[in-house]
């Protein structure tokens, strides 16, 4: 039996690659630092250009916000339609999405939905299921096999992901009145194989700009923007391209159709989508991309991109 689990092995890892961006990047240090203090922090807009400095090495212009980056920090502050707590909180925006398409079609079965842990009666779940706290960006628990699920670690994820104020790292408003909860899917697998494909389209002014195919999570991540067209566009934002060649989905004109509806009226919103198995479903409503806070290579494209948002209509 070795006396390091799998698990201790990959905690060392992650905090010696910490330790060493640390040492040797300076504004990714001061970001790190910055999230760790932020209950201290009770300015909003102070902690906001703080945060984006470290992360796109300049303070943001708040007055006259002109890249999408900008706009985004002032979205967090200016713009607060009470709509949005339930657009971000997962179980609330299949109701949001059922309500403006008319169907559940398009929503991932619910399983359940609990306030802790303890509560979830897992005899009636099925033998594969996806858990997920419906108010943060991580607290997810990926079960294919009941009879070998670790109900201990799933327990100490979830509960400490109940806890933990999503608000607080990024000062996205709309998580700070998202009630913490726990819920249920069905575990979505493509014939295909590999991870599921993610087609996230950017939308302003309830219009679908562009988007972006998120490939190979969670090891190898890549991130690739295409026009509506469907055409490659030339720039970066927190992962490389893929090297493989990116297909449109098939059922890509009723992809943009759902993106159409689901964000008529809101000045901003990028709305998630999966195809599985030639089906369309929703994945989420993603107000904060980024949460505006990873620079675009080469930066003009955030200018390009922020042309598209006219902060006057919202």
């Amino acid at each position: 039996m070795s006396f390091f689990s799998v698990k201790k092995i990959k905690n060392i890892i992650t905090f010696r690659d910490k330790l060493i961006r640390g040492l040797t990047d300076p504004y990714w240090l001061g970001g790190f630092l910055l999230r760790k203090i932020s209950p201290l922090i009770r300015d909003d807009a102070k902690y906001i250009k703080w945060e984006y400095f470290f992360g796109m090495r300049k303070f943001p212009n708040l007055q006259n916000p002109t890249t999408y980056n900008e706009k985004l920090q002032w979205m967090k502050l200016y713009d607060r339609r009470p709509e949005y707590v339930r657009m971000v909180d997962k179980a609330e925006a299949k109701n949001y999405v059922r309500e403006i398409l008319g169907t559940d079609a398009y929503n991932i079965p619910t399983l359940g939905v609990w306030n802790s842990f303890d509560e979830i009666n897992f005899d009636s779940l099925p033998r594969q299921f996806v858990l997920k706290t419906t108010h943060d960006s991580g607290g997810v628990v990926i079960v294919k096999d009941k009879e070998r699920m670790s109900y201990t670690q799933a327990r100490k994820k979830l509960t400490k992901s109940l806890k933990y104020n999503y608000y607080l790292n990024h000062r996205e408003w709309p998580y700070k009145h998202v009630k913490p909860r726990i819920i249920a899917e069905e575990f979505m697998e493509d014939a295909e194989g590999g991870s599921l494909k993610d087609y996230k389209f950017f939308c302003f002014n309830g219009r679908p700009q562009m988007l972006l195919v998120a490939t190979d999570r969670p090891f190898d991540t890549r991130f690739d923007f295409f026009d509506i067209q469907f055409n490659h566009l030339p720039f970066l934002r927190g992962h490389p391209s893929s090297t493989k060649k990116i297909e449109k989905p098939k059922n890509f004109d009723e992809m943009v159709k759902l993106a159409r509806l689901l964000s008529k009226g809101l000045s901003q919103v990028r709305v998630d989508l999966y195809e599985i198995n030639g089906k369309i479903y929703f994945g989420e409503l993603t107000l904060f991309s980024a949460s505006g806070n990873v620079p675009f290579v080469p930066e003009v494209w955030d200018k390009k991109i922020g042309d598209l948002w006219n902060l006057q209509k919202n």
